[in-house]
């Protein structure tokens, strides 16, 4: 059984997609992008758009009921590896003592032109 998991407290989906969907104890996170929810707006920088990724990415996981720590995986995908350490730095703050697995890959473009975008996996007790 699948369950569609959606936040207004999140960007909407800009494309045939769910923001996340459950699936027993699992909850799969679209990629977010640093789209405000509220305004639209994109940051400029790299380390606001990643805080507002995680941002959207909280919002999606507190509608299903859980936190950044019930996250097991996720992929970050940045349009330039220069910006590794700042991602690594901002990302890092956010995750508990159990850092979920993960998989960093540059890309030539992400939607909106945005520079980062980073999907989740997380699971419930």
């Amino acid at each position: 059984m699948r369950e569609i998991i959606h936040s207004d407290n999140a960007p909407k989906a800009i494309g045939p997609y769910s923001q996340a969907i459950r699936t027993g104890k699992t909850v799969y996170v679209s990629g977010q992008i640093p789209l405000n929810p509220q305004t639209g707006a994109i940051p400029a920088t790299i380390e606001e758009q990643v805080e507002q990724v995680i941002a959207n990415i909280r919002a999606i996981l507190a509608t299903a009921g859980l936190g950044l720590e019930a996250v097991v995986k996720t992929t970050i995908f940045v349009t330039d590896l220069g910006n590794f350490d700042t991602v690594n730095r901002i990302y890092g703050k956010y995750f508990g003592e159990i850092l979920p697995a993960r998989a960093t890959v540059e890309v030539s473009r992400l939607p909106k032109d945005v520079l980062v975008e980073i999907e989740a996996i997380a699971v419930s007790e």
